[in-house]
């Protein structure tokens, strides 16, 4: 990535912003990290220091270090930032995707052609999505640790910490299966919003708990002599299970719209 260095008075216009803001600062001033937040949070009101230090992890941005280790961004690497921040948020981009936009742009290439905003599905979609995607993993395929890493875009530190809050957990014979890996991609997506683990121990919890509740309907049908009877509880544990997503998802949808100025 090619460094930049700033005029004493420069616009820093941010791709699909709706503004361009002069900054004004000597030859040899960059901007904190704070100041991206600052800057950036208009338009992105969810992003956090920690979200601009994932995308840095993942070589998305590469800002200059003070010699005291401090990170000073250029005009460059905060309209970086903003593209994958606007890619995630409008077009739901996976960042190997983005990270292959931004680099046919420093070719001097166009990027592939870019989905509306508006086809991005709502929460009621994406639920099924999710479970469509999980169930339809073929019957006994395994992930090794690496795979699972590769899969999810994630590193060990991040997997080794969703293991000690029960979110992810591999099975008896140490691979992950299908429905691990998309627990591990949507805590992972999560995470690029700032939501840490510590913060999902609510959604894990409330998962227990829905478990438990469809175990309680399908409990009397797999203790059923007749194999179909049993093959039946299987199907309507399923039927459960998506009903039960769908309907917190609704009631996701339903509350915020509930909310003051929406």
């Amino acid at each position: 990535m090619t460094a930049h260095t700033p005029s004493s008075v420069e616009a820093v216009s941010v791709p699909g912003s709706r503004r361009a803001v002069g900054v004004r600062r000597r030859c040899d001033e960059l901007l904190s990290i704070g100041a991206v937040l600052t800057f950036l949070r208009d338009d992105f009101p969810e992003v956090t220091i920690s979200k601009i230090r994932f995308l840095e992890a993942e070589g998305l941005v590469e800002p200059q270090r003070t010699p005291s280790g401090y990170r000073k961004f250029s005009p460059s690497d905060v309209e970086r930032l903003a593209y994958v921040l606007r890619m995630q948020r409008d077009h739901y981009l996976p960042l190997r995707v983005i990270r292959e936009h931004l680099d046919a742009m420093e070719r001097g290439e166009a990027p592939p052609a870019l989905p509306a905003p508006e086809a991005r599905p709502g929460p009621l979609e994406e639920a099924d999505r999710e479970l469509v995607a999980a169930s339809g993993a073929a019957p006994g395929v395994r992930l090794g640790r690496a795979e699972l890493l590769a899969a999810a875009e994630a590193g060990e530190p991040e997997l080794t910490e969703w293991e000690s809050y029960g979110l992810v957990a591999p099975g008896p014979d140490g691979g992950y299966d299908g429905e691990a890996l998309q627990v591990a991609r949507l805590v992972a997506e999560l995470g690029r919003y700032g939501l840490e683990p510590r913060h999902l121990r609510a959604m894990k919890a409330a998962a227990d708990r829905e478990v438990a509740l469809v175990d309680q309907v399908v409990a009397p049908l797999r203790r059923h002599r007749n194999p179909q009877t049993r093959a039946h509880a299987e199907a309507t544990a399923r039927e459960l299970a998506t009903l039960s997503v769908r309907l917190h998802a609704a009631m996701v949808q339903a509350g915020l719209k509930a909310r003051p100025g929406q």
